[in-house]
């Protein structure tokens, strides 16, 4: 017999489902995370995490009593068994992690260190060289200070905060700008430059070096794990193990 989901006067067949699934554009986290289910099937918590995990659970969804989590139960048609073993999923995962890729993350870490280390900086950018040079004289003989030239004159949203951005990684601004950070002193006035339509006058404020310390470990994580998943749904796509019937 077909299985059907009822929702208010719409019958959905499960053939419906899939045919649903990517007309709303959502084929693709629903194959995330079946393939993350397949790949923490073989990891398992103990009955401390099991307890902690629930509980953790629970307090996500504020539920207070044993008649609340029947109730949940009865929205999304499970059992108790079911409803546990999503409260663990996320506990599993992170296993995966790290059995996966935790002894790789010291080289990884020195491999992208550059791109991770975080800069705060002040920036005013303008259409025009001819305005840049004159307030870049302006500002190394002192007449203005950075904040109140980029307040009225800067062109982009750090006039907003008087210039001032960050800190932020050199890995999410542009590489050009980066790369212009990157070989800078702390204080040092850079002449304006040119990037893209824009030309900009830099001063590098803070250079804050990325740490491996145990934020920056679940950081790196989570991002190889990103980015495996990312290759497993090409994977999936390329070699003919996705069918849809």
């Amino acid at each position: 017999m077909t299985k059907v989901l009822q929702i208010r006067n719409q019958t959905i067949t499960s053939e419906k489902v899939i045919t649903l699934l990517a007309n709303y554009q959502m084929l693709p986290q629903f194959l995330r995370q079946v393939i993350t289910d397949q790949a923490i099937a073989s990891f398992h918590c103990t009955p401390d995490e099991k307890i902690n995990a629930c509980q953790q659970f629970y307090e996500t969804y504020q539920i207070t009593s044993e008649s609340e989590r029947q109730e949940l139960q009865d929205i999304y048609g499970m059992t108790l068994e079911e409803l546990e073993a999503l409260a663990m999923r996320e506990q599993k995962i992170e296993k995966f992690k790290r059995a996966t890729w935790e002894r790789r993350l010291e080289s990884y870490f020195l491999s992208r260190k550059s791109s991770l280390d975080k800069v705060i900086y002040s920036l005013v950018q303008t259409e025009s060289m001819g305005v840049a040079s004159e307030l870049y004289f302006r500002l190394q003989e002192g007449e203005e200070s950075f904040s109140e030239l980029a307040r009225e004159h800067s062109q982009g949203s750090e006039a907003q905060t008087g210039g001032l951005l960050g800190p932020v990684e050199l890995g999410k601004i542009s590489s050009s700008l980066a790369q212009i950070l990157y070989a800078s002193q702390p204080g040092q006035l850079l002449t304006p430059t040119r990037l893209g339509e824009w030309v900009v006058i830099v001063r590098l404020e803070k250079l804050i070096p990325a740490q491996l310390d145990e934020a920056m470990r679940q950081h790196l994580l989570n991002e190889l794990f990103e980015s495996w998943l990312q290759e497993e749904l090409v994977k999936l796509a390329n070699d003919g193990s996705l069918l849809l019937n």
